[in-house]
C-alpha cells in the first residue's frame, strides 16, 4: 500500500481532483490519504462493494465513540438521530418510517410545482450578466423541499443560512467559527421544525411533515427529536447536494455546447445520468469496519474508516469508456453519486426529477444562454460545486 499526500483544500485540486483520482486509481484501488489518516478507494469496484457491505457502516463502534466537544454539542444532538449516520436496528426504523410518507407517489405530485417554478424563476431572470446559482439553481431544491414538507417558502432564505452553516461541519475546510457557526444554527433550525412539528400535530396538512408524524411501523412512531432531525436532513441534503448538481449540471452543458436534443424527453434519462456521473455534488463518503476485513489486499481492523471517492469511481475506465469525457448518449450504468445500499439517498428521485424538468425548460426557454465568466468551485470538500455560475442569455 502506498500514501498519498494531497490537500483536499488546495485550489488546483478544489478546481479538478479528477486528475489526482485518475493518477492514483491507475497505480492501484487503495492507498492510504495522509491528509484523512484513513485509507482511501479510488475504483468503482471497491468503491460500491465497500458501500454495499454490512461489514462496514457510518456509525462509530460504541467502544471507540468519543464525546463531542462542548461546543458542538447542539449540532451533535442533531446528527444523534440522522438516518445518514446511523446502523441497524435504528436505521431501519428511521428509513423505513421515512420511506412511507416520502414515496413515489408523493414526489410524483411535485411535477407541476417543480415546471411552475422553473419558469417562474426564468421569467425573473435579470438583464446583463447575472449568477444563475442564486437566480435558479438554490431556489428549485430549497423551494420544492419547503412545499414537501409543509412549511412557509418565506421561510427559504433562512433555511440555506441554517443550512450552509450545518453542513460545513463536512467539510474539508472546517474551523472552530465554523463549529460555533453550525451549533448557533442547528439550535435555530430545530426550534425553528420543533415549532411546525407541534403545529401539524394539532392541525394536520396534506404534506410529508404530516405523514411523518402519522407514520408507524411495528406500533413504534417516529419521536420529536427524530422527526426534527428528519425535517432538517432533508432540508439540508435537498439543498446542498441538488443545488451543486445543478450548478454542475448547467456548467457541463454550457462548457461542452451541448446539442439541446439531448434534453429531449426521450433522452433526458440518459443526459441526466451522465451528469450525475461525470460531475457529482458529493465526492467522498466514509465507512467505519465493523471487523477485522481485507479490502484490496488491504487489511482493515474494527473501527478503522475508509474514504470511498465517489467522485473518482464514477470516472473509472473499468466501468466506462472514456470517462473524462462527457457523453450524454452513454447506455445507463449505475454510478455512485447517490451512494449505494442501505445508505442509497432517499432524495434521490426527486434530485432526478427536478433536473429532468427544470433543465430542459431553462435550454428552450433560454436558447443563448452562456456563460459569462469561466467558473470556478468553492472550496466545499468533501462537497464539490461552485462558487457562482455567471451567465449571460
Amino acid at each position: 500500500m502506498t500514501a498519498v499526500s494531497q490537500s483536499p483544500t488546495e485550489p488546483d485540486f478544489v478546481q479538478n481532483p479528477y486528475g489526482f483520482y485518475a493518477e492514483q486509481r491507475a497505480l492501484a484501488a487503495l492507498h492510504f490519504w495522509n491528509e484523512y489518516n484513513m485509507l482511501a478507494a479510488f475504483s468503482h469496484a471497491e468503491v460500491s462493494a465497500v458501500l454495499k457491505d454490512r461489514s462496514f457502516g457510518r456509525e462509530v463502534p460504541a467502544e471507540l465513540a468519543t464525546e463531542p466537544a462542548p461546543h458542538t454539542v447542539p449540532f451533535y444532538k442533531i446528527e444523534a438521530h440522522s438516518m445518514l449516520e446511523l446502523e441497524p436496528p435504528r436505521h431501519t426504523r428511521l428509513r423505513g418510517l421515512v420511506m412511507r410518507a416520502f414515496t413515489s407517489r408523493r414526489i410524483k405530485t411535485l411535477e407541476p410545482d417543480i415546471t411552475e417554478l422553473t419558469h417562474q424563476l426564468i421569467d425573473q431572470f435579470p438583464e446583463g450578466e447575472f449568477d444563475l446559482l442564486p437566480a435558479f439553481a438554490t431556489h428549485i431544491p430549497v423551494v420544492i423541499i419547503c412545499r414537501l414538507l409543509g412549511v412557509p417558502e418565506s421561510m427559504a432564505d433562512q433555511l440555506l443560512k441554517w443550512s450552509n452553516a450545518m453542513v460545513s461541519m463536512y467539510m474539508a475546510s472546517r474551523t472552530h467559527e465554523t463549529e460555533l457557526a453550525a451549533a448557533q444554527a442547528s439550535t435555530e433550525f430545530a426550534e425553528f421544525i420543533r415549532s411546525y412539528v407541534d403545529e401539524k400535530r394539532a392541525t394536520p396538512g396534506d404534506d410529508l411533515l404530516t405523514e411523518l408524524i402519522a407514520a408507524e411501523e411495528d406500533g413504534e412512531k417516529l419521536s420529536t427529536d427524530e422527526l426534527i432531525t428528519t425535517c432538517i436532513l432533508l432540508l439540508n441534503a435537498g439543498h446542498e447536494a441538488t443545488v451543486h448538481t445543478f450548478g454542475n449540471a448547467i456548467k457541463c452543458l454550457l462548457e461542452h455546447d451541448t446539442d439541446h436534443g439531448f434534453l429531449a424527453e426521450d433522452k433526458i434519462d440518459a443526459t441526466v445520468e451522465e451528469l450525475i456521473r461525470f460531475d457529482p455534488p458529493l465526492h467522498m463518503f466514509t465507512r467505519h469496519a465493523y471487523e477485522d476485513i481485507d479490502v484490496a489486499g488491504q487489511t482493515l481492523k474494527r473501527g478503522d474508516q475508509i474514504a470511498l471517492l465517489l467522485g473518482a469511481a464514477n470516472r473509472d475506465p473499468a466501468v466506462w469508456d472514456n470517462p473524462e469525457n462527457f457523453d450524454p448518449s452513454r447506455p445507463i450504468k449505475t454510478n455512485t453519486a447517490f451512494g449505494a445500499g442501505l445508505h442509497f439517498c432517499v432524495g434521490a428521485p426527486l434530485a432526478r426529477l427536478e433536473l429532468k424538468i427544470a433543465l430542459p425548460i431553462l435550454f428552450e426557454s433560454c436558447p443563448n444562454l452562456a456563460l459569462a465568466q469561466k467558473p470556478e468551485y468553492a472550496n466545499v470538500y468533501h462537497f464539490h460545486g461552485l462558487k457562482q455560475l455567471m451567465v449571460t442569455r
